[in-house]
């Protein structure tokens, strides 16, 4: 979670990113190094007769590598939340798709629920029967943060 304040004293900016632990050479080496791990178990055995564990082990294989591509995919996805003047801008880059939703900063509202469905909380903005739910790539402590720090930014008009 990156929080600025801008030079205007009206203006915030609130960035949100995915927790990627390694980099795409990271991942790429793990992913090797798990091939390698696999093929110098399956070898031997399919070379002593147990040929039959070669399919399963390719089978966990492409498992493996489907996984690594799907975080690898959404390894650049972000959110951000920018109050500038009289308007809020919601906007997600998602496996290269750009969603944004704009609101006027008077009407726009902070909705934080506990205890949502799903057993977690809901960060949201609310404007004209509009909602857009925000902070997926935060932490349970870090979106009480946001929603503080949303609610206060929104009340000093």
């Amino acid at each position: 979670m990156e929080l600025a304040d801008a030079a205007e004293p009206q203006s915030y900016l609130l960035v949100s990113r995915r927790n990627n632990s390694l980099s795409s050479t990271g991942r790429s080496l793990v992913l090797g190094s798990f091939v390698l791990v696999f093929l110098a178990i399956a070898l031997p055995f399919a070379f002593h007769g147990a040929w039959l564990i070669l399919p399963f082990a390719g089978a966990e294989m492409v498992v493996l590598y489907l996984a690594f591509r799907a975080v690898e995919r959404h390894a650049g996805d972000f959110e951000s939340i920018s109050i500038s003047g009289d308007r809020l801008v919601v906007e997600r880059w998602e496996t290269g798709r750009v969603s944004r939703h704009e609101f006027n900063r008077c009407w726009a509202q902070v909705v934080f629920e506990l205890g949502a469905p799903g057993g977690g909380e809901v960060l949201a903005l609310r404007s004209h029967g509009r909602l857009v739910e925000v902070g997926r790539h935060l932490t349970h402590e870090q979106r009480r943060e946001a929603a503080r720090a949303l609610k206060q930014h929104l009340s000093s008009r």
